[in-house]
């Protein structure tokens, strides 16, 4: 099945449903389509972003998130999640006190080293797959992960 007709599967079946968001993975890709403001659809090559029928705040809005602040739900819908390619330890710096890959508030670029998973004594460098500012780090330093966890929340319009 090509990407399309999957995406436009994928919104099909979300019309026909009462849930807010779908979410399918193929291989290395993510694919989501979601009700909520600034939906993103994770496609080979980069994020595609989509209009969504509900509502957004605009920037320095009465009720819009301030900047560092955690997302609010709505938000939280938006922003691409990186998860875990493998199960391993995870890694913020390269070396033992060195400052993190990145963190909180960070900009970072598609191909920018997000962290690192260490998998069978081999370090293995996570790259960002978008542009964007991390909004969340989701793992502490030197703690185990699992294949598909959620490491770090980016925002790609910001």
């Amino acid at each position: 099945m090509t990407d399309l007709a999957l995406l436009k599967e994928l919104l099909a079946l979300l019309d026909a449903s009462s849930a807010t968001t779908i979410e399918i993975r193929r291989g290395f890709t993510t694919y989501r389509v979601s009700r909520e403001a600034g939906g993103a659809v994770v496609m080979p090559g980069g994020p595609v972003h989509y209009a969504a029928p509900a509502a957004a705040h605009p920037a320095g809005a009465a009720g819009a998130p301030a900047a560092g602040a955690p997302p609010t739900e709505a938000a939280a819908a938006r922003l691409v999640e990186v998860k875990s390619p493998m199960v391993g330890t995870f890694y913020r710096a390269p070396e033992p006190g060195a400052d993190p890959y990145v963190k909180a508030g960070t900009r970072v670029t598609s191909g920018q080293t997000l962290c690192i998973i260490e998998a069978m004594k081999i370090m293995n460098e996570l790259e960002s797959e978008v542009a964007g500012v991390v909004r969340e780090v989701l793992v502490e330093d030197a703690q185990p992960v699992e294949f598909g966890q959620v490491l770090f929340r980016v925002d790609p319009n910001a």
